[in-house]
């Protein structure tokens, strides 16, 4: 049997209505030319959405096999669930996206077929200068006053706006609702679920003449409405100089690695998800020859310990793990 090593995967492209060139422009991934693009699903497994590896002697191999036939290897000292966890994105907003809400595990779970919910955390990679985020609702909202604006196609007047800058990180637990503007390239680690609630699509068609459909019911169904405006998160020093905690729950850590010098990630029992935000890295053990560029990703699984980073010369990183 192959040793597992830290692993690369193809990219899974989305081609929705508001996605644009950044993805092929800023972060090189394989789009077609004259098409435009929404998300690049870097690290998935969900149902035929799956990951495949693309270098070394596992090539071929998706990242669900990976998951059913060698889990220990992959979560280590962690219980090992029916499919991986976390899901990694690039997203590229050219046009504001639907206002929408996701269902958390317990909701999710009752869905035919089961899901899971969707807590995930944005970290911003470029922002043109009037670009803003729709993060939560503003105080006194309830769920009455939201669906009278929705009726009305004045949703926008219920949310909290923000103006993002490079560098921020927005995270949105289940249950919150948002929108990702105009004008944004963003970074997203997810939990593995794809459940979403469209409650207000800014009165506008899709590719086909026809406005898209709308789950006003089920999204006020799962809303959390005490939670309120989401404003950035204050990043947070932990015990190694190099390394920022974005976000802390129960779902994932999101962590930022500022690598100017070689550094060592991993070991501690428990797989790790790369993305690299801006820089290069190479990556002991990859079986690709070249380095890891920006909006490049790595799966290291437990089961390889602790890896060397080296940059080239410098890099940032986002690091996710379970906690």
């Amino acid at each position: 049997m192959i040793s597992l090593y830290p692993l690369r995967f193809r990219p899974l492209l989305r081609h929705y209505i508001w996605g644009g060139d950044q993805l092929a422009t800023r972060l090189q991934k394989p789009v077609p030319a004259g098409q435009t693009c929404a998300e690049s699903w870097e690290i998935c497994d969900r149902g035929d959405d799956q990951s495949v590896v693309e270098a070394g002697g596992l090539t071929g191999t998706t990242l669900g096999d990976l998951v059913r036939e060698r889990p220990s290897e992959i979560f280590g000292r962690q219980p090992a669930p029916e499919r991986f966890p976390l899901l990694l994105k690039f997203l590229d907003a050219r046009h504001t996206l639907s206002v929408q809400v996701h269902p958390n595990d317990r909701q999710a779970a009752l869905l035919a077929p089961p899901d899971l919910g969707k807590t995930e955390a944005w970290v911003v990679l470029a922002a043109e200068p009037e670009a803003v985020i729709y993060a939560g609702l503003l105080p006194g909202v309830d769920a009455e006053q939201l669906q009278r604006a929705i009726d009305a196609g004045r949703c926008a007047e219920c949310l909290f706006r923000l103006q993002p800058r490079v560098g921020d990180c927005i995270f949105l637990p289940a249950g919150t609702v948002h929108a990702l503007g105009e004008g944004l390239l963003v970074a997203e680690i997810q939990q593995a679920s794809d459940t979403t609630y469209r409650l207000f699509d800014w009165n506008r068609v899709g590719a086909d003449g026809q406005p898209r459909p709308l789950h006003v019911r089920e999204a006020l169904s799962v809303i959390d409405f005490a939670r309120g405006p989401v404003r950035p998160q204050t990043p947070q020093p932990t015990d190694r100089a190099h390394v920022e905690r974005l976000v802390a729950c129960d779902r994932f850590v999101l962590e930022r690695v500022q690598v100017e010098q070689p550094i060592a990630l991993g070991g501690d029992g428990r797989f790790h998800v790369l993305a690299v935000l801006s820089g290069a890295v190479t990556v002991a053990g990859d079986a690709s020859t070249a380095p890891l560029q920006a909006g490049d990703s790595i799966l290291l699984p437990a089961a390889v310990g602790e890896t060397a980073i080296q940059p080239a010369p410098r890099a940032v990183l986002l690091d996710a793990y379970l906690p």
